[in-house]
């Protein structure tokens, strides 16, 4: 007999994802060899290409087996994450893959340290390693769950350069994706903002998140069916927390009013969003070469030429270039800098997140830091 459903279906999404790290780490080791062998002969001693039993003729380079990748898993101790962290062990196991987890204390809470202890102690009994806890300070910026998240991924990146890990598992589920688009249409900040968050982000795609088609109650099932215990963090039923009050009355609030089905209508708006997204951001990097002059500078012409939705973009990337943060630019700034080329009635120049300043001269838009 198999495996429960739930727990069958959260290891198949694991495994897909540790067979596309596995490839590309192939892959990847696989360009970095013709570089290798053209700075050193196939017959030299000791290199990795030289043919073993050879006397003479032309040598064939051996193909040399690239090192096992390590994969982590980010465990809160949360269901999500620990149902994740049980399907990477018992995946990992059958594929040429090293496992390990890291849970991060946000010291949020009274005996925040002892439970990321005990995370340890679940996460190390599932045969993971390396296993660490990773304690930060968590600011201000942004609000308190900007600043967490922030904090949290600042852990995470440099956890994954010091264990030179392949790539960094997260238990973000449909419903987290869900949510996520909520947040991103009451922020009325764009299509980007609906596609919510993505399969593989990050550094080279160090972040995957295997679980985006899967609902929560499938990876709580899978717990519960194995037996291990999770522990549920009262940040996540406290109202004070957007997300907390948008996942215990905003989604409930929209599943009486419009029926089962608006999670998964939401996680198939995402998939969507970022397609449309993702083609945008292709044609705005094509087009951004064609509206600069010989100087550089953008050609206010050339940019009135362009649909809305790409001039935005490449506004949005000139911006970035010259030192706005990504994170503090919002729909309103981008209006503002989009009337110099539309809406042209000799105004001032605009003052912009990271002391960048856009101002139109001679029909050319000029983004500065002031």
């Amino acid at each position: 007999m198999g495996p429960h459903p739930a727990v069958a279906a959260i290891r198949l999404a694991v495994r897909r994802v540790l067979h596309d790290v596995i490839t590309e780490c192939r892959r990847n080791a696989g360009h970095d060899r013709p570089a290798e062998a053209a700075r050193r002969p196939a017959h030299a001693v000791g290199s990795p290409y030289a043919e073993a039993g050879t006397s003479g003729g032309s040598l064939t380079a051996l193909p040399e087996r690239p090192g096992t990748p390590l994969v982590l898993v980010a465990c809160s101790g949360g269901a999500d994450s620990m149902a994740l962290a049980s399907a990477l062990a018992f995946e990992a196991r059958k594929l040429d893959v090293r496992a390990g987890g890291i849970t991060v204390d946000h010291n949020l809470q009274p005996g925040s340290g002892l439970r990321a202890a005990e995370v340890v102690t679940r996460l190390t009994a599932m045969d993971l390693d390396p296993v660490e806890a990773v304690a930060v300070h968590v600011g201000r910026e942004g609000g308190p769950e900007a600043a967490a998240r922030d904090a949290r991924y600042a852990a995470l990146d440099a956890a994954a350069e010091r264990h030179g890990a392949a790539a960094v598992l997260l238990g973000h589920t449909r419903d987290d994706q869900a949510e996520t688009v909520l947040l991103g249409l009451a922020r009325g900040s764009g299509i980007r903002s609906l596609s919510g968050m993505a399969a593989a982000s990050g550094p080279a795609g160090r972040y995957r998140r295997p679980f985006l088609q899967l609902d929560r109650q499938t990876a709580r099932k899978a717990c519960l069916v194995q037996s291990i215990p999770v522990w549920d963090d009262p940040h996540n039923i406290d109202p004070a927390y957007t997300r907390s009050r948008l996942r215990h009355e905003g989604l409930p609030a929209l599943e009486k009013a419009l029926g089962k089905g608006v999670v998964e209508a939401l996680a198939r708006t995402a998939q969507l969003s970022r397609d449309d997204a993702d083609a945008l951001d292709t044609w705005a990097a094509e087009a951004e070469l064609s509206v600069r002059d010989e100087t550089g500078r953008l050609e206010c012409a050339g940019l009135y030429a362009l649909p809305p939705a790409v001039r935005r973009r490449v506004l949005r990337r000139a911006l970035i270039e010259a030192g706005a943060p990504a994170g503090s630019l919002f729909a309103r700034h981008l209006e503002e800098v989009d009337r110099l080329i539309t809406g042209w009635r000799g105004q001032r120049a605009i003052n912009l997140p990271g002391r960048v300043e856009a101002l139109r001269q001679g029909g050319r838009l000029v983004i500065r830091q002031s």
